[in-house]
């Protein structure tokens, strides 16, 4: 990962942010400097701790928009648009995320992208909305997000709710399964998904024979994994991220547990099967969205990535990406960067992004999402399928 490269970019923007701010009277009006308009955009991800490689990955998603709009020449009311990334880590800490929403806040930044989890994403989003800041995240999945009534908040992704029911539909529909053990860490996320995944697979008639807890900060499973071999389930749904979600997965059949592992968005990565080994080989995540290869401008934006970061996207970059450009449009569309004005521009979004065409409803989420299931083989998540194929394709 070019760590350096992009860290000089973000300390070398948030010093011009800096310095533009300074100068900026009013508290909605861009920074002007001669015939060019300073556009500052906040950016929210875990850049440290276990959850770090994801936080990355997020922000490069996001510099990489950046560059591509700074490299279109983009006039906004008749000046240059110049656009500056400014990157905090919020350790996907729900007190952190508060701290760092109000230093954009603060900064008077024209949007912000993020937060990468809904933990810090949902309580973020009121410190937003009370701005006047649109914010759109590319990764929180919580449902409660989009659901609190406030007019700032939209994602580029599909929620918990549709991943709960897709993650259902393939457990006991594609595996037949009747009984299923469910662990969450009992984060925002976590809680969230594991509660829809729950209501939608008893709804289809599977029996959930065991629940347990942990942390995101857990690193030992094996308690609570004994406890649910005794119950032998057919599958394991583990509610949680890959830092957490692989090593269960190797301590569970290092305790000689065989039921299938369910995963969702969290543990949908490279990371996930580097940490289970070979104890990933067979099972399955899903992950919004339909796969890169499958997506309009996916196979490009991949290759951009790679040859840019020389390392394989982990998760949620393509839709970051997406994010960023959405929130552009809607300055271009009013001619103004400043959020009052193309705060209702957000809303009214028909873009053509990387990931989908990007069409929200009235709270902010996709009109049309779609989750898809992969497995691993061979220490890579190959697609299997997806829910919501026809809204995929729209």
């Amino acid at each position: 990962m070019t760590l350096f490269a992009r860290h000089a970019l973000s300390l070398s923007a948030i010093a011009l942010a800096s310095l533009s701010l300074t100068a900026c009277g009013k508290k909605e009006a861009p920074p002007v400097a001669g015939n060019e308009v300073i556009i500052t955009i906040g950016h929210a991800a875990p850049l440290t701790g276990p959850q770090a490689h994801l936080g990355k990955d997020n922000e490069n998603g996001a510099v990489m928009a950046i560059d591509e709009l700074n490299s279109r020449g983009i006039s906004i009311d008749g000046k240059k648009a110049k656009f500056v990334l400014v990157s905090e880590d919020d350790q996907a800490d729900p007190k952190a995320g508060t701290t760092v929403a109000q230093k954009f806040v603060d900064r008077k930044v024209n949007g912000v992208i993020g937060h990468l989890n809904s933990g810090t994403t949902i309580p973020a989003s009121r410190i937003y909305s009370e701005a006047g800041i649109p914010q759109i995240s590319g990764s929180a999945t919580n449902p409660t997000y989009t659901q609190q009534g406030f007019k700032t908040t939209f994602r580029v992704f599909a929620n918990d709710i549709h991943q709960g029911q897709a993650l259902a539909q393939f457990a006991t529909q594609s595996l037949k399964a009747k009984t299923i053990a469910i662990v969450d860490d009992r984060t925002a996320y976590g809680q969230g998904l594991a509660d829809e995944f729950k209501k939608a697979a008893e709804a289809a008639g599977a029996k959930v024979v065991a629940q347990e807890f942990t942390t995101d900060k857990a690193t030992d499973f094996k308690a609570i994994l004994t406890k649910i071999k005794a119950s032998n389930p057919d599958i394991l749904f583990f509610s949680a991220m890959d830092a957490q979600g692989g090593p269960a997965l190797k301590q569970a059949r290092e305790l000689g547990l065989k039921a299938t592992f369910l995963i969702g968005d969290g543990g949908c990565t490279p990371e996930f099967i580097k940490l289970a080994g070979n104890a990933a080989d067979g099972q399955y995540c899903s992950l919004p969205g339909v796969p890169l290869e499958k997506m309009p401008g996916g196979t490009v934006f991949k290759d951009k990535y790679q040859k840019r970061y020389n390392q394989q996207i982990q998760l949620y970059a393509p839709y970051v990406y997406d994010a960023v450009l959405v929130m552009a449009d809607a300055m271009q569309r009013a001619n103004s960067a400043e959020p009052a004005k193309y705060l209702p521009e957000v809303g009214k979004s028909q873009y053509q992004g990387v990931t989908a065409k990007v069409v929200f409803d009235a709270k902010g989420d996709l009109a049309a999402p779609a989750v898809s299931i992969y497995q691993d083989k061979g220490g890579n998540w190959s697609y299997v399928e997806t829910v919501g194929a026809a809204a995929a394709a729209k």
